[in-house]
């Protein structure tokens, strides 16, 4: 590496972050990329390790020694298009992945990681101001035609690799805006919806085409907790597209929201985070919501201790709530992990997000026994708890430990337990045990349903998953799509 004793010499460098004062009155972005000297002297604190275990732990393989030494250097150039060669969209996994490559940093041993995703989203947000970042369409046309069902980071990871390969892809999303769970899901603050709409611009001058508003007919979003937020313009089923293309990719996402039946569940003011989330979103993109579920003024409870949760924390307090708690089932976590037992695979510790940080109540091993409300409206007014403890394997309630919380606005942020299985079966898809479109992903039959000329790929093969998880699956499933089509392939892993 450039700088032998870089990691000897400095420290972890965070990200600069707004106060929270200030974040909290808007829903803009407020996590700053590191400026050049920083990055550099980040990149400086990365070993010479001999084996990277920060590329194993990466689910796409960035060749992260090789970037970081790269930046060091002050070579962005070449830093990007090593990037380039191995993650399609940096600039997601740069803000919102939670980076296992840190937890397998050789210097996480017995000190701070090295900060790999600040670097990545300092290496793409250099190359989008440089013009660096431009289409590559193919040099000739397969004439084989793709049809990618869903949006999300999984299918356009896809549909760029395939769109790239030369073959005509055409990705349907039910919504009218492209972007799936990143478009919907993702709030603001933390990833701002203008990087979906300019690599939606680099792969359209890549020759993909892109039909919002179109429901395939099973699509992802018509269960318990989906997220149909527009009403869709066109329907085609399935059918149509296995007569009109040649390959047929299903990438749509785990949608199903877990529900919670406890008694009072039917009450007016419980909702998924599936319902809330996205209604901010397209206000923040200047839609018109009816009704729109707000958060200000009021008691909120989120159910559900994951990211899910805190983006839910963290909208709440923007919209004004009066106060925000967060329920969790597990026992707390302990703050720091065993490192010389977890290490380099990622560890089970207690993680404060920037949206806990802005304020929010954190209950752990508790269980809602029961909804309560009241008046006329039948609106929820409280929950009834109990602290619970794991024996022998099961859930125990602790005497003595209920009680009641007030609570007008309830969000359920527990998961999700898989993808539309109508979807599935509108193209005969096999199911594995969990209900996800059964699949195998070796070399032979890689990403290939039981049924022809139909693969699976992302969260509806491999269940409710990570941003970076859906980009490697794109990846590889566009690798075993292009191969089925012509017999060989070029593109990568």
């Amino acid at each position: 590496m450039g700088k032998i004793t870089g990691f000897l010499e400095f420290d972890r460098i965070p990200e600069p972050h707004a106060p929270v004062a200030e974040r909290i009155t808007h829903f803009h972005e407020f996590v700053t990329t590191l400026t050049e000297p920083l990055a550099r002297q980040q990149a400086a604190r990365c070993m010479d390790c001999g084996i990277p275990f920060c590329s194993h732990g990466c689910p796409v393989n960035n060749i992260i020694p090789d970037f970081n030494d790269l930046v060091y250097r002050g070579d962005w150039k070449n830093a990007f298009q090593v990037l380039d060669s191995t993650n399609n969209f940096p600039e997601f996994t740069g803000r919102i992945c939670p980076a296992p490559c840190e937890a397998a940093c050789t210097l996480n041993i017995n000190s701070e990681p090295v900060g790999i995703k600040s670097l990545e989203r300092a290496i793409i947000d250099r190359a989008w101001a440089e013009g660096w970042v431009q289409p590559r369409p193919a040099l000739r046309p397969s004439g084989k035609r793709v049809a990618v069902v869903g949006s999300g980071p999984s299918g356009l990871a896809a549909a760029q690799q395939l769109g790239r390969a030369g073959h005509a892809v055409t990705v349907f999303e039910k919504n009218d805006r492209i972007g799936g769970l990143l478009r919907y899901g993702i709030p603001d603050f933390k990833l701002d919806k203008s990087h979906i709409d300019r690599r939606v611009a680099q792969m359209q001058g890549e020759g993909v085409t892109f039909r919002t508003g179109v429901l395939v007919a099973g699509m992802p979003g018509d269960g318990v907790g989906a997220t149909i937020t527009n009403l869709s313009r066109e329907t085609v089923t399935a059918d149509q597209l296995l007569t009109e293309f040649d390959a047929v990719l299903l990438t749509g996402g785990a949608e199903q929201s877990r529900d919670l039946p406890a008694p009072g569940r039917e009450l007016r003011g419980i909702h998924f985070a599936m319902e809330f989330l996205p209604q901010q979103n397209r206000i923040d993109a200047g839609d018109k919501v009816k009704d729109p579920i707000s958060a200000k003024g009021k008691h909120v409870i989120v159910i559900g201790g994951g990211d899910t949760g805190s983006d839910c924390v963290g909208t709440s307090n923007r919209q004004g709530a009066k106060s925000v708690t967060q329920f969790e089932l597990m026992p707390m976590p302990p703050a720091h992990e065993n490192k010389e037992l977890t290490w380099p695979y990622w560890p089970i510790k207690l993680r404060t997000s920037d949206s806990h940080e802005e304020g929010a109540q954190r209950e752990f091993a508790i269980s809602t026994k029961a909804f309560v409300g009241s008046g006329r409206s039948q609106t929820v007014k409280a929950l009834k708890t109990v602290q619970i403890e794991f024996k022998n394997g099961k859930i125990t309630e602790v005497p003595g430990t209920e009680k009641d919380w007030p609570a007008e606005l309830v969000l359920l942020a527990m998961g999700f337990t898989g993808p539309s299985t109508t979807m599935l079966d509108a193209f005969g898809v096999e199911k594995d045990a969990r209900g996800n479109a059964h699949a195998s992903v070796d070399d032979a039959k890689g990403y290939k349903t039981n049924a022809k000329g139909v693969f699976a790929a992302g969260d509806m093969r491999r269940g409710q998953s990570l941003v970076v998880w859906a980009i490697r699956e794109g990846r590889q499933a566009a690798r075993a799509v292009d191969k089925y089509l012509i017999g060989s392939t070029v593109l990568p892993r």
